[in-house]
């Protein structure tokens, strides 16, 4: 009953996130550079914020599953000065999927709440974000994961391999044509993940690689922009490749960005021009009919590859929490019969334009 109320007390709230506008929050500027590990904990001065946990994971059989785990801060400007600590000053909200081939659909969970009560909360300094039983925790080694979903539960360690790898010029990201349309961005990827995964009451142990992304913005999307394609690959080398591309309501590019980390450790940070996604075969989903472009052709510089998902169903509906649908699932990235990579792509705006 108390999930229940805190679920419906975030809706209520997110409906309220357009009252206050850009300048009322802390902005994004050039010239501000990331420091470690203040920025790896929350910054409750800006708008929303989001850690992202993506990855493949095999069992012991060398079945292959794709694991998504995000948790989302937000910041509605509502009631602030109200001293009761039942206000609203910061809501939090999680996803967790879990893409399984043999189950044939994406399975998944979400959460809301307020933060306080030492019941929701995302702390400064440290990555350490939890609502209830649901966490994503930073330590010496590197991060830890637990998850208790009803189809699946998630007992992971996450232990970096390389470098934080900063988005953007020194971690400042563009998402759109004017300066303001930006957010400080980085990547840890190819994070060595280790741990259990319980579905139908099943507990295995897997291993594998993920990717971790940490955003936080207080003005986002353009107004003419629909939503989004992004893509973040672990390359068999050891590198990391980073893009997206922001799409305009004709389904053109508004905005697009990239990073590359060659494995011997050199940064490319790519410009909007150099970055293009080109839909290969699309898929319908059973239960909204929204269509996805769920296999791509991206190129990103001179590399050029295709993306072929782990199942076409990872879609999430993510209405009762963030209040959108989209599709989050895990991709191959090929060159010809090469594996380049793998990891995630997501895919906003299709069922209708995403609001942050």
């Amino acid at each position: 009953m108390k999930a229940r109320a805190a679920l419906l007390l975030a809706i209520a709230c997110a409906s309220l996130w357009g009252t206050a506008i850009a300048r009322d929050y802390a902005q994004v500027r050039p010239g501000h550079e990331l420091q470690f590990p203040r920025d790896h904990g929350s910054h409750p001065q800006f708008r929303t914020e989001w850690w992202y946990l993506t990855g493949w994971v095999s069992d012991e059989s060398g079945r292959d599953s794709g694991i998504q785990i995000t948790f989302f801060r937000n910041r509605p400007r509502v009631a602030e000065d109200n001293p009761s600590r039942f206000a609203p000053r910061q809501l939090l909200f999680a996803h967790a999927a879990l893409a399984d081939p043999e189950t044939g659909k994406l399975l998944h969970e979400q959460r809301a709440a307020r933060a306080g009560f030492g019941l929701a909360e995302a702390q400064q300094g440290r990555t350490d974000v939890n609502i209830d039983d649901w966490s994503l925790r930073q330590s010496a080694q590197g991060y830890s994961a637990r998850i208790a979903a009803p189809e699946f539960a998630y007992a992971l360690e996450f232990r970096p391999a390389q470098p934080v790898l900063l988005q953007g010029v020194r971690g400042l990201s563009r998402k759109g044509p004017e300066p303001a349309q930006a957010s400080f961005y980085y990547s840890q990827p190819q994070l060595a993940v280790s741990g259990f995964i319980t579905l139908r009451g099943e507990k295995r142990a897997v291993r594998g690689l993920a990717w971790l992304d940490h955003e936080w913005s207080s003005e986002y999307l353009a107004p003419q922009a629909q939503g989004w394609d992004w893509i973040g690959l672990n390359l068999a080398d050891g590198g990391a490749l980073m893009a997206f591309r922001i799409r305009d309501k004709q389904g053109g590019t508004l905005w697009a960005g990239g990073t590359l980390r060659a494995a011997d450790g050199r940064v490319r940070v790519f410009d909007p021009g150099e970055i293009s996604f080109q839909p290969l075969r699309r898929w319908r989903s059973p239960r909204t009919q929204t269509e996805y472009p769920v296999a791509l052709r991206v190129r990103a510089g001179d590399l050029e590859f295709e993306l072929e998902p782990l199942m076409d169903d990872q879609e999430l509906d993510a209405r009762a929490s963030t209040g959108t649908i989209y599709w989050e699932g895990a991709v191959t990235a090929r060159t010809g019969d090469k594996l380049l990579g793998r990891g995630y792509l997501e895919l906003t705006g299709y069922w209708r334009r995403l609001r942050l």
